[in-house]
């Protein structure tokens, strides 16, 4: 059977701690979004910003079944052109199965690195993916009712190679008899950002570490088996 496109809706929210040559980025930050080299997107430019521009911008896609990945290319605007500020690849398997009900919002946080395959700050994503017969209510867990589930994400290191990075839901939260209307804004964001940070554990990131470990990851520890019940771990 034929399997069609997905539309893909993400919206790029805001950037953290941005650098180029290891100065922080003045102005003129944007996102080019992509799901193939021949289908592409960009944000607006945040002229204020500087090293943490939010932009808010809602993209929507069309986002072959074959895609793997989704790419966010963060650069900047300057008087000599343009240079990389940093990549991320997004595995689609995050937002997609797995750990995640299909069609339904999430929020999405990831490591980005420079070229040289140097960490360079965060970027802060949401996304749904839209797809025919798919039901958030059915698919998270809440047992019937109008219901929206919001996933929620964090940064993961991968390996040290241009831009690929993987992020890991930590769990799904049921919203019963709440109609959400578009994205959330910023201020609501990052909100629940520190309510669940509150949660976790921190520690500093070792900077010397030649291999990066399943374990270690960006505000939180995971247990690498994952079978265990990750709110357990948390």
């Amino acid at each position: 059977m034929e399997t069609k496109s997905r539309t893909l809706e993400i919206t790029v929210l805001s950037a953290e701690d941005l650098r180029i040559d290891n100065k922080p980025v003045k102005k003129n930050a944007y996102v080019v979004v992509s799901v193939d080299p021949f289908n592409n997107k960009a944000t607006k430019v945040d002229g204020e910003g500087g090293s943490y521009p939010s932009w808010n911008d809602k993209l929507v896609m069309e986002m072959p079944s074959q895609t793997r990945f989704v790419t966010l290319l963060v650069k900047c605007k300057g008087s000599r052109g343009e240079k990389t500020v940093g990549l991320a690849r997004i595995p689609v398997m995050d937002f997609v199965g797995g750990y995640s009900p299909a069609a339904c919002l999430q929020f999405l946080s990831y490591r980005l690195r420079d070229p040289k395959g140097l960490k360079n700050g965060i970027i802060n994503v949401s996304l749904r993916v839209k797809e025919p017969l798919q039901d958030c209510s059915s698919q998270a867990g809440g047992g019937g009712g109008n219901a929206a589930a919001i996933g929620l994400g964090i940064p993961i290191d991968g390996r040290r190679d241009y831009g690929v990075v993987t992020g890991i839901p930590i769990w799904t939260v049921s919203l019963h008899n709440i109609s959400l209307r578009g994205s959330l804004t910023a201020a609501a964001i990052y909100l629940v950002w520190i309510i669940f940070t509150a949660r976790c554990e921190y520690h500093e990131d070792d900077e010397s570490d030649e291999e990066f470990s399943p374990k270690k990851i960006g505000y939180v520890n995971i247990p690498a088996n994952p079978a265990v019940n990750i709110k357990e771990a948390l």
